[in-house]
């Protein structure tokens, strides 16, 4: 089955991370920061998934 919430979340940090590249955008940045956090819930959530 396929699993919505990691799918969204990828999506989102696709979408930022092409914007980021797309405006030169610096570290630091509210769009980078983002990213950062979703990276974080994205391994959190493979941890999760990966313990029985």
């Amino acid at each position: 089955m396929a699993d919505l919430y990691l799918k969204a979340l990828q999506s989102e940090r696709k979408a930022l991370w092409a914007t980021c590249r797309l405006k030169g955008l610096a570290r630091g940045t509210p769009e980078r920061e983002r990213i950062a956090a979703i990276d974080e819930a994205i391994a959190a959530h493979a941890a999760r998934a990966r313990t029985p």
